[in-house]
């Protein structure tokens, strides 16, 4: 649950501060206060709060299927401009507003204009002021792929007056749903569908980007970086320098979380002694590219189908990690650092199932990354990785059916 109990003019300030940090439009900062930048359009509106590119990538397969079963338009609201991009580019007709601060001005500036039919929050992102205000104007209110937090343990009252606000709440797995029905929830409003992360549709990768990238790579052994933060590059750039003892024509391809970071971070690989090439320039890798930097956003599922090891990261800082299961669809074993937080249910079963492995530190992602490469354990993690993919149409048949009632109710 996320805290509001911040003055309206300092939740001004972090706003401005962090939409500049992201990069985000200059033009559009005015969303964040409520102030829409597109029209309210006429009929039905299905309004969906997800706070970045995880909780959009989760929502997608859902948001598609109550379009389809509703007739009624889409509204994302992020809190990122990466989660912003990754909506344009794979649900282009939603309309997308950056969340209002969780002030009464913005909120109320928010609901008055947009005025939605029903209203889905994504897994932990609540906000007081706005689940509140949402549903004191009769909007109804489902909690979607909610997942273990340990503010419900430290705040129950307030965490159980506020999830008593939602009609539905739906949570990634049982000890969730043990979690909501502990703290006194309507247990006919809890439905345990399992993680929609693990039932989503595997992510999609142009085929003449694929083919273009496999010809240029070649034989080559790969790994992969994915989603890295500050707190892994410097653990990430070590290990790639020790494997490459064992495998001199090994390739790093590094996945930025933030592409912006990618002169930055070129630099930082370059004064490594790297010989890199950056895929925000338009280039491939060479035979002599030794860093395949991907500074560019939303070709993910390309890099997961070019490399078989994938180290995620936010494993190293506080992040709390990211999502295993995106890897694991397109077959790729998966590495992590010790600080998985966020999805801590899914490594564990990951790697009880062989799919996952947890490293400690630099030099211990080094020997793994030696160890696996063109071995047969590496191809047993992989096996193992493709078959907890599962298939999502029940979930969110489950799910559809509990939520189409709510909307017909307006």
């Amino acid at each position: 649950m996320a805290a509001t109990a911040l003055a309206p003019g300092l939740l001004r300030r972090l706003a401005r501060k962090g939409h500049a940090r992201q990069g985000a439009d200059p033009a559009r900062l005015s969303e964040r206060f409520g102030q829409a930048s597109a029209p309210r359009p006429a009929g039905g509106l299905i309004w969906i709060n997800a706070a970045s590119v995880g909780e959009v990538a989760s929502s997608l397969d859902l948001a598609r299927e109550l379009e389809a079963a509703t007739g009624a338009r889409l509204l994302f609201t992020t809190t990122t401009a990466t989660g912003a991009e990754t909506l344009a580019r794979r649900l282009p007709q939603a309309i997308h507003q950056f969340q209002p601060v969780d002030s009464p001005a913005a909120v109320r500036a928010f609901l008055d204009h947009w005025r939605p039919d029903l209203a889905l929050f994504l897994e932990n992102d609540l906000w007081p002021r706005l689940m509140i205000d949402t549903a004191q104007r009769g909007i109804p209110i489902a909690v979607i792929n909610a997942r273990a937090s340990r503010t419900r343990a430290r705040a129950p009252r307030a965490v159980a007056a506020l999830l008593g606000r939602a009609a539905l709440i739906s949570t990634q797995d049982a000890t969730t749903a043990g979690q909501m029905r502990a703290l006194g929830l309507d247990p006919g409003r809890i439905l345990d569908t399992g993680d929609l992360k693990a039932a989503a549709n595997p992510l999609p990768a142009d085929s003449a980007a694929l083919e273009a990238l496999q010809a240029a790579i070649g034989t080559r052994p790969v790994w992969l970086a994915a989603s890295t933060h500050a707190g892994d590059e410097n653990a990430v750039i070590a290990a790639h320098r020790s494997a490459s003892l064992a495998h001199p024509d090994l390739l790093l391809i590094l996945v930025p979380r933030h592409p912006q970071r990618g002169a930055d971070l070129a630099a930082q690989i370059a004064a490594a002694g790297f010989s890199i090439v950056r895929r925000g320039t338009g280039a491939l890798p060479d035979p002599e590219t030794q860093v395949y930097l991907a500074d560019t956003l939303g070709e993910m599922g390309l890099f997961y189908r070019l490399a078989p090891l994938a180290f995620l990261g936010g494993s190293f800082g506080p992040e709390g990690g990211h999502n295993p299961y995106e890897p694991a669809a397109l077959g790729a074993a998966v590495l992590h650092g010790p600080g998985v937080a966020n999805f801590a249910q899914a490594y564990e079963g990951m790697g009880l199932a062989g799919a996952a492995a947890k490293v400690a530190d630099a030099d211990d992602l080094g020997r793994q990354v030696a160890d696996l490469i063109n071995s047969a354990r590496l191809d047993r993690m992989r096996a193992a990785a493709r078959s907890l993919s599962r298939d999502g149409t029940q979930a969110r048949h489950d799910l559809l059916t509990r939520l189409l009632p709510l909307l017909r109710r307006v």
